[in-house]
């Protein structure tokens, strides 16, 4: 596999938060329906990224995450915000709950309003499975609890996933396929089944294209196997008269999400260089022990110092 190949495998969080940001309403009623109930979705919502990048600025630049706050309005009126935390690490991170807590405490501590957070887990460990967050010492304690839902628990609920109404169930299909199919030939076969399923339902054009793109990034092939599935896209187009994904779209899709990984990767980059000037201020920690808290290479801290002496 290639360089290219394993970096865009490794891009899980961007079609997380595209699929999102286009579906949260049925997001929320396809996992969250007892929580969809509440909102009063003909007042709208909203996506609230600045707010969250407020608190989060001095989280781990190393890390990225699908989380999205969106401000919606509950039927009593009131307004909540709803911060959703997706983890699609390959491996569970242990100090999730800790990280919901701190997201929580801080949103309201800054401004004031009422936070529901919920995790969604999207790894594969059927025990890691976190929905509290507890501390005590001296008679001091405090839980905090989170809605959480499992992707992989949808296994045992396939046939209700294929027969959905919901568009949010070809997106958990897609993200459970990309987690258990590691083959490159099965993979590009249940690719296919979910894009053929994709254009049986009816959708308009534009829903199409981007439930496509959603899939297409998720679920990810080796550069080889790529000429396969494209050919079979467009069987699926001719046979159901439906010709809405060509070869320059979607090369085109991919030049985005190609620039898109740049801007975060230089994001990440200016965050790093930002976290060393903080530290080189201290004047106590050596360069080399810089590079290894930050994992920035030793030259670059070096040429950091040089320049803030100037």
């Amino acid at each position: 596999m290639s360089h290219q190949d394993d970096s865009r495998r490794a891009d899980h969080d961007s079609p997380w938060k595209m699929a999102l940001e286009s579906y949260f309403e049925e997001f929320l009623g396809l996992l969250f329906p007892a929580i969809n109930a509440q909102v009063d979705w003909a007042k709208g919502y909203s996506f609230l990224d600045n707010e969250l990048q407020q608190i989060t600025a001095d989280a781990d630049s190393g890390r990225r995450h699908a989380d999205k706050l969106i401000k919606v309005y509950a039927k009593d009126g009131s307004e909540t915000w709803v911060l959703i935390h997706v983890e699609v690490q390959g491996e569970p991170e242990e100090a999730f709950a800790k990280r919901m807590f701190t997201y929580q405490y801080r949103l309201r501590d800054r401004y004031g309003i009422d936070v529901v957070s919920l995790a969604v887990l999207a790894d594969t460990r059927k025990s890691f499975r976190p929905t509290t967050f507890h501390y005590q010492r001296w008679g001091c304690e405090l839980t905090f609890t989170f809605p959480m839902a499992k992707l992989i628990d949808w296994e045992a609920r396939w046939a209700e996933l294929e027969a959905s109404d919901n568009v949010f169930a070809l997106v958990v299909m897609a993200q459970i396929h990309a987690k258990r199919v590691k083959d490159g030939a099965t993979r590009k076969d249940v690719k296919i089944a979910l894009i053929r399923l994709l254009y049986e339902r009816g959708y308009r054009r534009e829903q199409i294209v981007r439930l496509f793109n959603i899939i297409d990034w998720m679920l990810q092939l080796p550069s080889a196997l790529e000429p396969e599935f494209v050919q079979a896209v467009y069987a699926i187009q001719e046979e159901k008269h439906m010709p809405y994904v060509n070869t320059i779209e979607r090369l085109g899709i991919e030049k985005g999400r190609q620039e898109e990984r740049q801007e975060a990767e230089q994001r990440a980059l200016e965050e790093k260089r930002d976290t060393v000037r903080h530290l080189l201020a201290f004047g106590v920690l050596s360069d080399e022990q810089i590079a290894e808290a930050t994992g920035l290479a030793a030259d670059e801290i070096s040429k950091l110092r040089i320049e803030d002496k100037h």
